[in-house]
């Protein structure tokens, strides 16, 4: 690995298996990419594209906060996608991006997400194989 991570095996607060900056073994089923272009474009429990644009006609306001999703499948493996996603704290600990997956350990959490998480195992293996297909 020519990177700065160091390439062992670890588990996240979220149970993820994680190996370098990804997490390769998936949570739920294969994804369904359609389903979760739902969930990025829809401004509900992913809510994405309050800080990242997406390469979407239907997204017609995103935020900039984020880098752009645009070319991500090409930039990150499904690893690295998947632990983005899931517990990005293990990525950047001082990011503003939610983990989706992540039940503990998590500061100011709203009462309606407090000991689950914000997407099921399922939609976050949805989310990303639609980032995925972003080439």
């Amino acid at each position: 690995m020519t990177s700065w991570w160091v390439a062992v095996a670890a588990v996240s607060a979220a149970g993820l298996r994680i190996v370098g900056d990804g997490a390769p073994d998936r949570i739920a089923a294969p994804g369904d990419p359609a389903r979760g272009r739902a969930l990025i474009a829809a401004r509900e429990s992913a809510n994405c594209v309050l800080c990242h644009a997406v390469p979407d006609p239907a997204v017609r306001f995103a935020g900039n906060v984020g880098p752009s999703r645009a070319g991500v499948g090409t930039r990150l493996s499904e690893a690295q996608l998947r632990l983005r996603v899931a517990d990005n704290v293990r990525v950047n600990p001082a990011t503003v991006m939610p983990s989706y997956y992540r039940i503990d350990g998590m500061d100011r959490v709203a009462s309606n997400y407090a000991g689950k998480p914000v997407l099921t195992a399922q939609q976050v293996e949805d989310v990303v194989a639609w980032l995925v297909t972003l080439k």
